[in-house]
């Protein structure tokens, strides 16, 4: 669970380095730190928690989603308990024959 949290954080941190780039990016100033330097930042961090994610996979902290494309067939079990009519041309009811001849 610490393994996630740390990840979220680093993903905020991540944003919040972008947000400033682009505010210094708009604004035009050029005073104080240069805009590649909030980019810079980003790429290392986006690298750091891909590694990360990529360690906690293979030590088992974190286990991925299992992929769509490879579940297993679903099977589906009749739960109802009525008795099952069996349907074929045997259950139709018979006409009565009547002979004429009385």
């Amino acid at each position: 669970m610490i393994i996630k949290i740390i990840i979220v954080l680093l993903l905020l941190f991540i944003l919040f380095n972008l947000f400033r780039a682009l505010l210094i990016m708009v604004s035009g100033k050029t005073n104080g730190r240069p805009m590649s330097h909030f980019l810079g930042r980003r790429v290392l961090f986006s690298v750091v928690v891909l590694v990360m994610v990529i360690a906690a996979l293979k030590l088992g902290f974190i286990t991925a989603n299992q992929s769509p494309l490879i579940t297993k067939a679903h099977t589906q079990i009749q739960t109802n308990t009525a008795k099952q009519h069996q349907q074929n041309a045997s259950t139709k009811l018979q006409l009565e024959r009547q002979s004429a001849y009385l």
